[in-house]
């Protein structure tokens, strides 16, 4: 019997319960995943019903209630601490960017929002703001893989900063805004991971009935 419940919304649009599923899955939360379809401008009765802060994604976990992704990714690492590297400086510097993730790079969102199956995104939504955003978002890959030797952003293993950008990345490959050979490749590395490819894949199985124009037609 699941040892709790893990509520997302959508999945081909929700960025948001992507950054919560990834580390609940890397941490092997043995969770039932209750998905609450989207509707119209994303206000959602029943999310709001259902969460907290109205918001998606929120975990229930044994006797803990968590919503905010960044403190799910943090809970998790309580089951597995390599979810964050090891050396005190790196882990400092995944912090700080999963932090601005998920503080900043509106521009970003608003400009490009996710939609893993997205027809005709490719040169749209290339906003001054949203390609600032780009570019602040292009030199921490960088910076962070330089460091490491990738694939990921802190060495070998997927981690929470991972999950923290992996939506980014999805929005890029959409978009395919310009970037760097090295967050190309990043991009790559993140789109090839397994549980990457199981949510497009459970994001394809979702009924076309959970689609929404607002997200679906070109820019």
């Amino acid at each position: 019997m699941p040892e709790g419940r893990l509520l997302i919304g959508t999945r081909r649009y929700s960025s948001w319960s992507l950054r919560g599923w990834l580390p609940v899955r890397l941490a092997g939360l043995d969770v039932e995943e209750v998905v609450i379809p989207i509707e119209g401008t994303g206000a959602t009765p029943a999310i709001r019903a259902a969460t907290p802060a109205g918001l998606v994604p929120a975990l229930e976990h044994r006797d803990a209630l968590v919503w905010e992704s960044i403190a799910i990714a943090e809970y998790c690492a309580g089951f597995a601490p390599a979810l964050w590297p090891d050396d005190r400086v790196a882990r400092a510097q995944a912090r700080s960017i999963a932090a601005e993730m998920h503080a900043g790079f509106r521009d970003l969102r608003q400009a490009m929002p996710m939609n893993l199956f997205r027809a005709g995104g490719e040169g749209t939504g290339r906003t001054p703001g949203a390609l600032a955003d780009i570019a602040r978002i292009d030199a921490i890959w960088q910076a962070a893989l330089a460091e490491s030797g990738g694939p990921f952003l802190f060495g070998a293993g997927f981690g929470n900063a991972d999950a923290m950008y992996a939506p980014v990345v999805c929005r890029f490959l959409s978009y395919r805004p310009d970037l760097s050979a090295a967050a190309r490749a990043y991009c790559d590395a993140v789109r090839a991971h397994p549980l990457v490819g199981e949510w497009y894949d459970l994001a394809a199985q979702e009924p076309p009935g959970w689609r929404l124009a607002k997200y679906e037609a070109p820019a």
